[in-house]
Order: structure tokens, then sequence, then C-alpha cells
């Protein structure tokens, strides 16, 4: 911190010095943002690839926890204001895969008009995913913290970003990720507008009909008893569950096949546009070669 005060200190004694009235008029301005970043959760490194898309590291400063994200931008972002906002995904990785893993989705979305959101879970000094005894109770902490993580994403960017949407994003994960988002629509029904999940296997899917759910699965393995809604629950709540032939649930990331990952693409896509079950199930197939 007092390196932060003696720097600010001496761009203003630099200002006077050398004449400059309008950098020492706004200094007090410049003064407050860095001491808000240091003393509330703050962005600890910042490397921007491009215009389009950026890597940040976030900190929450009362969890004393990073938070790495990748942030893919609209290509007239410049128009998102707070007066006509953006639309927002967050988007949340599977267990042990890397947040970088999902631009197919993110590009989807950037070029719809969407701010999208990767966000990194799993740090190397987390302990790991629970994998036997009760998977539910064990994995619980893991749901929790990925909760908080989303929660205090949407709080900084919202200050950070404010020409974007954060009222009602959209919640996108896979796996392990897509439990996340589902254990945070859960303990908080009104965070996201959708949530879409691809084969998450052990959280219940919300049954009432906000948000709307997607649920996309892959057919190598099965859901857990109670996680996806039954025909009735989907009827009564609007939710759609699409089951991709041939696909398996470790590829429905960056690495998996391009039809699978078109078919994936085209299914969000769809959903956030407004279509139907039935409507995305007859326009959208895959087909392993």
């Amino acid at each position: 911190m007092d390196s932060v005060v003696n720097l600010t200190g001496f761009i203003l004694a630099f200002a006077r010095t050398v004449r400059l009235p309008l950098l020492e008029q706004i200094m007090p301005k410049l003064v407050y943002l860095v001491l808000f970043a240091a003393l509330s959760g703050c962005i600890s490194a910042q490397i921007t690839d491009s215009p389009r898309q950026s890597s940040l590291s976030i900190f929450d400063a009362a969890r004393q926890r990073e938070i790495p994200v990748e942030l893919y931008f609209p290509d007239h972002a410049t128009r998102c204001t707070s007066a006509h906002p953006c639309p927002v995904a967050l988007i949340s990785a599977g267990y042990g895969i890397s947040n970088k893993r999902y631009a197919f989705i993110s590009s989807a979305l950037r070029e719809r008009g969407y701010l999208a959101v990767a966000v990194q879970h799993e740090l190397p000094s987390d302990p790991p995913l629970a994998t036997d005894g009760d998977l539910y109770t064990g994995r619980m902490p893991n749901w929790q913290r990925g909760a908080e993580n989303l929660r205090f994403v949407r709080q900084f960017m919202r200050r950070s970003h404010p020409g974007f949407n954060w009222a009602q994003p959209i919640l996108i994960g896979h796996s392990n990720g897509g439990d996340i988002s589902a254990w945070l629509v859960h303990e908080s029904p009104v965070f996201a507008g959708s949530l879409v999940t691809l084969d998450n296997r052990r959280v219940p899917l919300p049954r009432r009909s906000s948000p709307r759910v997607l649920s996309i699965r892959a057919s190598d393995f099965q859901a857990d008893a109670g996680v996806l809604p039954t025909d009735a629950e989907r009827k009564s709540s609007g939710s759609c569950v699409v089951t991709i032939k041939n696909a398996r649930h470790n590829d429905m990331q960056d690495g998996g096949p391009i039809d699978l990952k078109n078919t994936i693409a085209g299914y969000v896509v769809a959903f956030i546009n407004g279509g139907t079950c039935k409507s995305m199930v007859r326009n959208h197939s895959f087909k392993r070669s």
C-alpha cells in the first residue's frame, strides 16, 4: 500500500512541477481508483492479447483467492453502455480443464454481441475433487466455492465493465462447471437469466420456468438420479435436455471433434435466440467419423 501512495504522490508532484494542470486535476480520481482496487477485490494481472480477448486475474481479498478469467469481447464493445448494456455469459470450465479450452463457445457468443467470461475455478493449491464415497456431499465444498467465484466475478466486473448486463447473465458450465452453475442457481434463483450445462452429472437442474434451462448431454455417461428433469417436469418448466449421439463427455471442449463443437455451439446459439427444444434437435446433429 505504501508503494501505491508513494507512486501516486510522485506523479502528482511531477504534474505540478512540469505544469500539467489536466493531469493534476484528474489525479485525485486516479488515486481513488488505485486505492479502491488495492483495498477491495482487485486485478492482480492483466495481459491483453487482442482487442477481442484478454486474460485477467481477479483477486478476492475477503477470501484471499485468485480467480483467473478469459474475456471475449464483442466486436462493437464500445457501443455497450449502461443505458444499452450488452449481454454476458459466465462460462465455468470442467474439472481439470483450463478455462481457455472453451473458445469454441466463447467465440460463438462474442460474434453475437456477448461478453463471454470464462472462469477458472480450480487452483493448484485446492484440494482434489472427491472421487469416492458420497460424491454429492464430498463435492459440495467445491460447488460452494465455485458459486462464490461467480458471484465475485460478477460483482467485480459490474464495476469495471458497466456497459454489460450483469443483472441477468447466462451461466454455461461443462461437467463439474455445470454442477457449479446449477448449484449457484439453486442458492440464488434470480442470479441468471438462463442456465446451460454440458453434461453435468451431480447437481439437479432447476425445475422452475425461470431461469430457462438447456442441458446438452453426451452419450458415454449417465447423470445421477434426479439430476435431469422428467418429461413432465420439462413440459411444465419449459426446460430442454438434448443428447448428442456418439458424443463423449471429455470431448465437450476445444480439443473435441469440430463437428461436435459446432453442434454444441449451434444448440447454445439457438437457445439464446429463443429457439425451442424441438427446433434445436431438428437443425443440429453430430456424426462421429
